[in-house]
């Protein structure tokens, strides 16, 4: 996190939805739920405490960006995705599918949203409506697809828009601006498109966040979400046959090459 100093007892940490976090927690943990341990069996500097309380009440830049937190965490376990366990070196607690930890007292749901790498896992707090999508969903795009498909980024797709539609997404990088001009660049004609973009434009000309957006948001106005969209099919050439997978796909493509 680029506003927390942290002293890291392990080199290698990931924990993939928060992909600039270093933030691994000792936690005994097994398979299916974790549970978030009692204060004296972390290791933890003045005002952490106060910082976890207030973890969702305090507004995010971006994913990697938490303000007001200001404390030292010292690290003493990794956590990480079961798919990744073999080449992320030091995972001490793995997390699956459909597991379920708590974290600061907020029930946590894993979410294996492959696609972007094939170990990408997604946070859903459900208490809290949120979801940190790190390199999944972008607001206005999703990943590259370094190690997966289109298909399954489709799929991954899917099981995070599955949620309620007032879920606030929190994703790992800020690149709104630029992704609603490609929006806009294959689906110009969309009304709550322009209106988003507008808005976008205005926030990052002051220097505001546009994190968190909403699943609301992203269903009318994301591209990648929008695969059967018409006008976007006919900018591309995508033909009528192709299923929303494919369609996705070509999306991707021209996304890469814009």
């Amino acid at each position: 996190m680029k506003t927390t100093q942290m002293m890291i007892s392990r080199a290698s940490c990931v924990m993939p939805s928060f992909p600039c976090s270093r933030v691994c927690f000792s936690i005994c943990t097994r398979r299916g739920f974790c549970v978030w341990p009692g204060m004296r069996q972390l290791c933890l500097r003045k005002n952490l405490l106060y910082g976890f309380v207030g973890f969702f009440s305090m507004p995010y830049k971006t994913l990697c960006s938490v303000t007001n937190i200001s404390s030292t965490l010292q690290i003493e376990s990794v956590i990480g995705s079961g798919i990744d366990r073999d080449r992320i070196p030091g995972i001490d607690i793995v997390l699956n599918d459909e597991d379920k930890w708590m974290f600061a007292g907020h029930e946590v749901l894993v979410i294996e949203t492959p696609g972007h790498t094939r170990g990408h896992i997604s946070f859903y707090f459900p208490g809290s409506r949120a979801i940190f999508t790190g390199d999944t969903l972008f607001s206005l795009s999703c990943g590259k697809l370094f190690e997966g498909t289109p298909e399954q980024m489709h799929s991954s797709l899917g099981k995070i828009i599955s949620l309620p539609d007032d879920t606030n997404v929190y994703c790992g990088h800020e690149y709104t601006l630029s992704n609603s001009k490609f929006a806009l660049s294959i689906e110009p004609n969309n009304e709550a498109l322009q209106s988003y973009a507008a808005q976008v434009a205005n926030l990052r000309s002051k220097g505001l966040p546009t994190i968190p957006t909403t699943l609301k948001k992203e269903k009318a106005c994301n591209p990648f979400l929008r695969t059967s969209s018409m006008e976007i099919r006919q900018l591309l050439n995508i033909p009528a046959t192709a299923n929303d997978g494919e369609a996705l796909g070509v999306i991707r493509q021209a996304k890469d090459n814009f």
